[in-house]
């Protein structure tokens, strides 16, 4: 879905200027997303693998739930809003954990360079047994892995080719933050 989105100044600072989600992945002006990072008290973490017919890493193994800031919207607003949106849970804004931001720039061909600061959220849900209603146009399915599973599957290169490539310093920003969490 085309949406008006925020652009950011180099420093990750919004600069008042809004455009189309899609000129913005055109033109690779930096802008702004969330990702949220469900996991449970035993340590399960909740991926999703995206829809094959996204734009950008289609068919992959993801972060919980993933979007693009709205213009006018804040991170946590956006946050609670995507997870509703693609995985059908309603969740409390005051609830998400913060835990600070990413950034990626991707060029996946000449007219789609997908620039953009992660801010980055964790959600604990009380356990694994939730029924997820997925949002098909941007979610195929969703599974739990263990923390622990995760982190080792990512090491092995058949793994890690079936997952969206945030990058080691990304993934372990995630990791340690839940555990922290968990202690």
């Amino acid at each position: 879905m085309d949406e008006y989105i925020e652009l950011l100044n180099l420093d990750g600072t919004p600069n008042g200027m809004r455009c189309l989600k899609s000129v913005a992945h055109q033109k690779g002006h930096y802008h702004a997303t969330v990702h949220v990072w469900i996991y449970t008290p035993n340590g399960e973490v909740l991926i999703q693998k995206r829809n094959p017919n996204k734009e950008t890493f289609p068919d992959l193994w993801d972060v919980s739930v993933a979007g693009h800031i709205a213009f006018g919207e804040t991170p946590a607003l956006t946050a609670k809003r995507e997870v509703l949106e693609e995985i059908g849970l309603n969740i409390q804004e005051k609830d998400l954990i913060e835990i600070g931001y990413s950034t990626h720039k991707n060029t996946h061909g000449a007219l789609l360079i997908d620039w953009e600061l992660h801010h980055l959220f964790l959600y604990e849900l009380a356990d694994s047994d939730t029924v997820f209603n997925l949002q098909k146009e941007e979610v195929a399915a969703v599974k739990w892995i263990s923390l622990k599973k995760l982190e080792t599957d990512l090491k092995r290169p058949k793994f890690s080719e079936g997952f969206v490539p945030h990058g080691n310093v990304y993934y372990a920003q995630i990791f340690n933050a839940i555990r922290k969490q968990r202690c």
